[in-house]
């Protein structure tokens, strides 16, 4: 464009809008730099517990996010209890709390302060086996072995709460408590799933601890 041809007033117009076109141009990377930069990330909350795990008491301080699974396996080393599904439908991350089994992967580790956790590691050792673990070994309840620590700890926990006389959807009378059969042991250990299918051996393992017929 020949500014020359303009008329005063549109000459200054074009210098003016040239001028500001010019000042951003010289600005673009920095204002480009700073819109890209990410922005800071504020450090995820943390919290101490502590707990008794196989008997030892153990102190942690962890991101609050963190699940009792994770904390056991890789924070504290006891990689005996498996990370399966990680939505609580597999079993093979089944621990005791308390005397109770839990899917440590839905439970925070720092809803534990001072419970006493027993993962598959407290139950017996290579040289002195739970009489569960001894079991599965004589009916071969177990073949790739990836279920197998949450299956005992499962396994163990059944039988406690049928003495203790906690009922399960079988239980045919409540009030006199449920009797100690294959059935019960059966419907209560659905939630431990075994791909290698090996649940009548699993079955007959804890007919032995329990003392009945399989």
């Amino acid at each position: 464009m020949n500014h020359s041809s303009l008329p005063h007033a549109s000459r200054r117009d074009v210098l003016k809008t040239s001028a500001a076109g010019a000042a951003i141009a010289s600005s673009g990377g920095a204002i480009g730099a700073a819109t890209a930069a990410p922005l800071a990330e504020a450090a995820p909350p943390r919290a101490k517990v502590s707990f008794k795990v196989n008997g030892k008491g153990q102190n942690l301080e962890l991101d609050t996010r963190t699940t009792l699974l994770d904390a056991l396996r890789e924070h504290l080393h006891l990689t005996g209890s498996k990370k399966g599904c990680d939505h609580g439908q597999c079993g093979a991350c089944t621990v005791i709390v308390n005397g109770r089994r839990i899917n440590s992967c839905l439970s925070l580790a720092v809803m534990h302060e001072g419970d006493e956790v027993t993962t598959i590691e407290g139950l017996g050792s290579p040289d002195n086996l739970h009489p569960m673990q001894a079991a599965f070994v004589k009916h071969d309840g177990y073949q790739c072995g990836y279920c197998t620590p949450g299956q005992i700890c499962s396994a163990v926990s059944v039988l406690e709460e049928i003495r203790a006389g906690v009922p399960s959807h079988v239980t045919q009378d409540i009030a006199a408590g449920p009797p100690i059969t294959v059935e019960e042991m059966r419907e209560r250990m659905s939630g431990n799933i075994c791909r290698c299918g090996a649940y009548s051996n699993i079955a007959e393992a804890m007919a032995e601890v329990a003392g009945v017929k399989a």
